[in-house]
C-alpha cells in the first residue's frame, strides 16, 4: 500500500488544519492506521491510531481532546482532524499502516509510510 498525506500549512495558534493521508495499492480496511510527528531536531513522537473498522482510537496524552483521528474506508483515506493547535504542535507528520491485527503507539510496528506533510503553528 501507498500512502499520501496532505493538508500541513502554516495557521495561528487556536487555529485548526485536517490532515488526509489517502492509499492506493490496497485497501486500508486491511490495516490499523496511526498518526507520528516528527519537530525538527526531535525523534519522531506518536500522536494518534485507529483499528481496522475505526471502532478503536488512542491518542497521546499531548494532544487527546484536540485531534481526533477518523477513516473512512469507502474512500480508502485516514483523516487527523487538529484543534487548538499549539506552536509545540509544529511537526512533519507522517501516516502509517500496520497490517497487525491492532494498533500500537511504537512506530517500528507500521510497515508503510507516508511522505510526510508540514504543519507549523505561530504564537
Amino acid at each position: 500500500v501507498q500512502l499520501q498525506a496532505s493538508g500541513g500549512g502554516s495557521v495561528q495558534a487556536g487555529g485548526s488544519l485536517r490532515l488526509s493521508c489517502a492509499a492506493t495499492g490496497r485497501a486500508i480496511r486491511s490495516y490499523a492506521m496511526a498518526w507520528f510527528r516528527q519537530a525538527q531536531g526531535k525523534e519522531r513522537e506518536f500522536v494518534a491510531a485507529i483499528s481496522r473498522s475505526g471502532s478503536g482510537t488512542y491518542y497521546a496524552d499531548s494532544v487527546k481532546g484536540r485531534f481526533t483521528i477518523s477513516r473512512d474506508n469507502a474512500k480508502n483515506t485516514v483523516y487527523l482532524q487538529m484543534n487548538s493547535l499549539k506552536p509545540e504542535d509544529t511537526a512533519v507528520y507522517y501516516c502509517a499502516a500496520t497490517s497487525r491485527l491492532s494498533y500500537s503507539s511504537s512506530s517500528n510496528r507500521y510497515d508503510y509510510w507516508g511522505q510526510g506533510t508540514q504543519v507549523t503553528v505561530s504564537s
